[in-house]
């Protein structure tokens, strides 16, 4: 695993409540996993309570000249999981805690007018200040229970500090429409003056949830706010058009509409969403393809790909063109790929094994 530094800021706000702070834990093995506790034993192969949350500090914010906000903010170094494909399955594979570490940074990434969280091609940190540091590292698409989709990793610190930090997002390779079309197609970066202290960061809090942690369910998303804008956690919207149903396997929700809204095209437009089955966060980095037929059985539309797709009313969704829709066929969707961004504490276990869902 390739190192990452980066250096962060004093709280601005803090929003996650939780208990007082503790000291380090330490895994049976004799591995130190920072404040974290032991995973659930036998976890389910769902969506989980985790074992515990820490909290949150704000950092800051900045937006680019094409409307793009851009918030940081930080907590412990902790645990978490990336995606990757072994001997023809995909599997978790677990980040630990390194003894270096000092923060897990967390970047939420979003279009200022609408609140439509942007799922984009890259995120690079690069940070200057302290001894002599002057890095820039790409960081992970993640998706979590408290924050739905951002970007994030553990990082090393060196020394309490004022450093400057570039924040690059990188071009979104989404299909855009309506206000969208023609914008995010080129990186852009915002700059940020961060102080860090180690003392502020000691004093986070912290909590545990010993009578729930591996128990179907999730965690609330926290309600984020800094210099006076809220910060989304990338809920699903509702599509409009004509309703072709909704459903649900390995804990993702999935629904369906057909719209002839002019922005989408001549042709009559499929749009799904793909949400978690809690909180209905928004699922992005997944492959899927969409079949439809019509009362009389006949096949109108046979596994069309459906493409990550960007709208100022829709949201994040997956989409393709369908001639010939009524809206009165009946809607099956498959997983070509499961959900490839890394994962919080209470996902990573979910999502692998997603079979054809019809829609009703």
């Amino acid at each position: 695993m390739e190192r990452r530094q980066f250096l962060a800021t004093t709280a601005a706000g803090l929003t996650a409540g939780a208990a007082g702070c503790v000291d380090s834990f330490t895994s049976l093995d004799g591995v130190s996993y920072g404040r974290e506790p032991e995973l659930v034993a036998d976890r389910p192969a769902a969506i989980y309570y985790p074992t515990h949350t820490e909290e949150m500090a704000m950092g800051g914010m900045a937006q680019t000249d094409d409307g793009v906000a851009v918030s940081l903010s930080y907590t412990f170094p902790h645990r978490f999981w990336r995606v990757f494909k072994r001997e023809g399955r995909y599997e978790a594979d677990r980040f630990s805690v390194d003894g270096d570490d000092a923060v897990h940074i967390m970047a939420t990434i979003w279009d200022a007018e609408t609140g439509v969280v942007l799922p984009v091609s890259s995120v690079d940190i690069a940070a200057r200040g302290g001894n002599n540091v002057d890095e820039r590292e790409t960081v992970y698409p993640m998706l979590s229970q408290r924050m739905g989709f951002h970007y994030g990793d553990n990082y090393h610190l060196d020394g309490d500090d004022t450093y400057t930090v570039n924040v690059t997002v990188g071009a979104t390779t989404a299909r855009r429409f309506g206000e969208f079309a023609g914008r995010f197609g080129e990186p852009q970066t915002v700059t940020i003056d961060l102080d860090y202290s180690e003392a502020a960061r000691n004093e986070l809090a912290y909590e545990t949830y010993e009578n729930r942690q591996g128990d179907p369910g999730a965690l609330s998303p926290m309600d984020m706010e800094m210099n006076g804008m809220s910060m989304p956690t990338g809920s699903v919207r509702d599509l409009g058009g004509t309703a072709l149903g909704t459903g649900r396997a390995d804990d993702i929700r999935y629904a369906a509409a057909v719209l002839t809204d002019d922005r989408f095209g001549d042709a009559p437009y499929l749009a799904v969403t793909a949400a978690t089955r809690y909180n209905e966060l928004v699922i992005p980095s997944m492959g899927l393809a969409g079949t439809l037929t019509d009362p009389n059985g006949e096949t109108v539309v046979a596994d069309t790909s459906l493409a990550p797709s960007l709208d100022p009313q829709l949201g994040f969704h997956y989409g393709a063109a369908v001639p010939g829709a009524t809206g009165e066929e009946t809607a099956t969707v498959d997983v070509t790929t499961p959900p490839q961004v890394a994962r919080h504490e209470g996902y990573e276990t979910a999502f692998f094994e997603t079979p054809t869902v019809d829609l009703s």
